[in-house]
């Protein structure tokens, strides 16, 4: 009996699928003959009938789906999928529900859409065709269609969004490029005209992956010219990253330096500073006089002594590095990143030790690194004690609750107090905070 009604919810979906495509493919037809009449073509409510009609179009295939819903909102909804079938994407796996018009991705973690393509288009390439339409009608009668035109294009924009957003979830990162330029060029036609620039960062962002630096510097550098420049001030990497590539150094320097003193904060940034700054064998003194001149402005900024740590651990000047973190958390002891700091320094170089010591066949200097690694590992564990102390993000908690248990681990035979601090965190690992 579950067969029998599966199928006839099957046959349901498809009857339902292929009177809808039907419908809207016939009153796309409708409205472009009404526009290819000479008469009607003059009026503005025709282009205005003909953009709908094509937004409609568009919109079919997806049906009533949208990101984030479930699978049982999907059933509800009387959609049934003829297939099914399980696939990774960039390392993402996800359950592929396959519609004769589209497909339709269900991220394994939640259980939800996360992305779908239309296969079977009502209308090949409906939105540009709508945009056309309102174009044509805004400059037939600009007064008169100013409202409905404006209202549309902001459908438009949203629509090419949601798709572009859709693409990058699939990795389909050139398309997904694509995609955004078109929502960003419906965002600046009148009578919208405002400048979608979360569209114009995705742009450029997408086309970085694929790697394209040319596309991707292009509207790195228009995000850069309207003062938009992402979050922590991504844009200033990114464009730094494409004039890099076309060979400008100078400029991508000038860019990063601008950069940082705006967002210091920023890691992609002050990497890109230090590796140019070494490459070039001039050291980094530059990069700690401009962070030194941020100080001076902000000086109980902690995030910017975090900031001076992290520096100086990249150029290996561990010392220095301690005294960034230690006054960091002297300017501010609530800021836990300042402990976090010191104590990742610690287990990395205790990890460093650990690689090192594996691969080492000569005892005495085995025994030297085993010693240093016993060494950094015992010195990260007051830091992050003091950073699971007062952090109030339960997301960090387990993180740094994880890095005690495995640094206690090494030492808990040593003492009574190693074994409890050791069953401590590992309990809260295993349950929770």
């Amino acid at each position: 009996m579950k067969k029998i009604l599966l199928a006839i919810a099957l046959v349901a979906s498809l009857q339902a699928f292929a009177q809808e495509y039907a419908a809207e493919k016939k009153a796309v037809e409708k409205a472009e003959e009404a526009a290819q009449n000479p008469k009607k073509a003059t009026k503005a409510q025709t282009w205005l009938k003909l953009g709908e009609a094509y937004i409609k179009a568009y919109d079919a295939p997806a049906g009533k789906i949208w990101i984030g819903a479930s699978q049982q909102e999907m059933t509800y909804m009387g959609l049934a999928p003829q297939g099914m079938e399980e696939c990774t994407i960039a390392g993402q796996y996800y359950q592929k529900l396959i519609f004769p018009d589209k497909l339709v991705y269900i991220g394994a973690s939640t259980g939800t859409i996360a992305a779908f393509e239309v296969t079977k288009p009502v209308v090949n390439n409906a939105l540009e065709k709508a945009l056309d339409a309102y174009k044509k009608a805004y400059e037939l009668e600009p007064e008169k269609s100013a409202k409905d035109v404006k209202d549309a294009l902001q459908k438009i924009n949203v629509r090419y969004n949601a798709e572009g957003m859709s693409l990058y979830s699939l990795h389909k990162m050139a398309a997904a490029s694509s995609v955004f330029e078109k929502s960003v060029i419906v965002s600046t036609t009148e009578p919208y005209a405002v400048l979608d620039t979360n569209a114009l960062y995705n742009a450029a962002f997408t086309a970085a992956v694929v790697p394209d630096h040319e596309r991707a510097g292009r509207f790195y550098q228009q995000c850069y010219e309207v003062g938009y420049y992402g979050e922590n001030g991504h844009v200033f990497s990114g464009l730094a990253e494409s004039l890099m590539h076309a060979g400008d150094t100078t400029k991508a320097v000038a860019i990063l330096e601008e950069g940082f003193v705006k967002y210091p904060q920023s890691q992609a940034i002050m990497i890109g500073l230090i590796n140019y700054y070494i490459s070039k064998g001039s050291g980094t003194e530059k990069l700690f006089a401009l962070l030194d001149k941020a100080i001076e402005n902000e000086p109980d900024n902690a995030s910017l002594y975090y900031v001076k740590g992290n520096t100086y651990v990249q150029v290996k000047e561990y010392d220095k590095a301690v005294e960034a973190y230690d006054k960091c958390v002297e300017v501010n002891p609530s800021y836990e990143f300042g402990f976090i700091g010191k104590g990742l320094m610690y287990n990395n170089l205790a990890n460093d030790a650990a690689v090192k010591a594996r691969d080492e066949m000569d005892d005495a200097k085995y025994n030297a690194l085993v010693a240093e690694f016993e060494k950094n590992t015992l010195a990260c564990i007051e830091p992050f004690e003091k950073a699971f102390e007062i952090s109030k993000d339960n997301s960090i908690r387990m993180t740094l609750a994880e890095m005690l248990k495995s640094a206690y681990y090494r030492f808990r035979d040593n003492s009574p107090e190693f074994m409890a601090s050791y069953e401590k965190y590992d309990k809260i690992v295993k349950e929770g905070l």
